[in-house]
């Protein structure tokens, strides 16, 4: 095991182990280190203060320690390199300073730990200071491009295109019922669908046969109108995702105001809790939404990706994506349940997919456009390509 992460933190983790993981095997890789081992052990600033004064004769907490196991020459090329020691607490500290999230700056002091374990030391002079940081600032680029193409979230299949086209046409197929059932036999770990007040594409009568019918999960997707709570309610879907809905609109157009409607939906949200739904909230990629959805309650939000999938340029899109991987990073860190979806297609999902806060993405008109010329097995299979990690 190239890596061995462990907490002994007295409070509730407010990261992500897996993605911590993830990112220091990433790490090794990058600085042709694959063969080595390193440890990284997360503490509080207590325990950290202990480690300052007992091993460098210094009072109080620091961020990080390296303990290099590659001092003097008693070392092979495959000796394990060290080991790396974080305080949480500082950490978060930091965070919150530079404006940036939990996670964010603890790649930040993995990767100053690591160069560290390797032979660099930014105290020895003032250009290996520089070095240093240089290093620094081109590690976490190369990290942060690396991790956009190592998928490992769930695929969730949204069916409701189906039932447009039935609709269509006022007939009985194509049937969404026999579609999700497709979908689950392919390998999709979920289905989604939305019944909308005017019914235009999925019916009563869908939702009913799928809660019978679907194996994996059911998630329906809904506005917060009364006929429509009732329903679910009834139907007792394995969760609800709350959207905002327009009648004259196409499709969803952006995220819930939940920061502007928090009263209502609390109100909306504590009747699913007591009937042991969880709540997901669709929002915007934005720090003011992600707090609200906490305050009223939410288990999950599921970030929206729709200006990410739709940007013009190759500048703008790297921006809208680091937009959704800040918003995943401060859901889970306070204590929020991470989905994305709307509008990902067989190009842009891989990287949204490779986040490690985010558990499941929802996808429905990539892989229905593409069935029509493939077959639906096929097609959710191919998706699956892009999203189930690769060992």
């Amino acid at each position: 095991m190239p890596v061995l992460i462990r907490a002994d933190y007295p409070n509730p983790l407010p990261i992500s182990l897996s993605a911590v993981r993830e990112a220091a095997i990433h790490l090794l890789a990058l600085c042709g280190q694959e063969q080595n081992d390193w440890s990284i052990l997360l503490v509080d600033d207590q325990q950290m203060a202990h480690l300052n004064q007992q091993y460098r004769g210094k009072k109080g907490p620091t961020n990080v320690l390296s303990f290099s196991l590659r001092e003097g020459e008693d070392f092979t090329a495959d000796s394990p390199l060290g080991d790396v020691v974080i305080s949480l607490d500082t950490t978060a500290r930091e965070a919150l300073n530079n404006g940036i999230t939990l996670h964010r700056r603890l790649k930040i002091l993995m990767i100053h730990g690591l160069l560290h374990l390797l032979g660099q030391d930014h105290e020895r002079s003032d250009a290996e200071a520089d070095a240093m940081e240089a290093a620094e600032r081109q590690l976490l680029r190369r990290l942060d491009k690396k991790q956009r193409k190592e998928p490992m979230t769930n695929l969730a299949i949204n069916v409701d295109h189906v039932a447009t086209l039935r609709q269509a046409r006022g007939i009985a197929e194509p049937d969404p019922v026999l579609a999700a059932g497709i979908c689950e036999l392919a390998g999709a770990g979920g289905i989604v669908v939305h019944l909308r007040e005017d019914r235009r594409h999925i019916q009563d009568r869908d939702v009913y046969l799928l809660r019978q019918t679907v194996k994996t999960k059911l998630n329906l997707e809904m506005g917060a109108a009364k006929e429509i709570i009732n329903i679910a309610l009834d139907v007792k879907p394995d969760m609800v995702t709350l959207v905002p809905e327009k009648r004259q609109e196409l499709t969803t157009e952006g995220g819930l105001n939940v920061a502007g409607q928090k009263k209502k939906l609390a109100s909306v949200i504590d009747k699913f809790i007591a009937a042991n739904i969880p709540v997901s909230l669709f929002i915007d990629p934005d720090a003011k939404q992600v707090k609200a959805a906490k305050e009223v309650g939410a288990t999950f939000v599921e970030i929206h990706t729709g200006r990410y999938c739709d940007a013009a340029s190759e500048e703008e899109r790297s921006k809208e994506f680091d937009l959704v991987a800040t918003a995943a990073e401060e859901a889970f860190e306070m204590g929020l349940r991470v989905n994305a979806g709307h509008g990902l297609n067989y190009l842009t999902t891989a990287p949204v997919a490779a986040l490690g806060t985010i558990e499941e993405l929802s996808i429905g008109h990539a892989i229905m456009a593409r069935a029509i010329f493939v077959g639906l097995d096929q097609a959710v299979r191919e998706m699956l390509a892009q999203v189930v990690a690769r060992g």
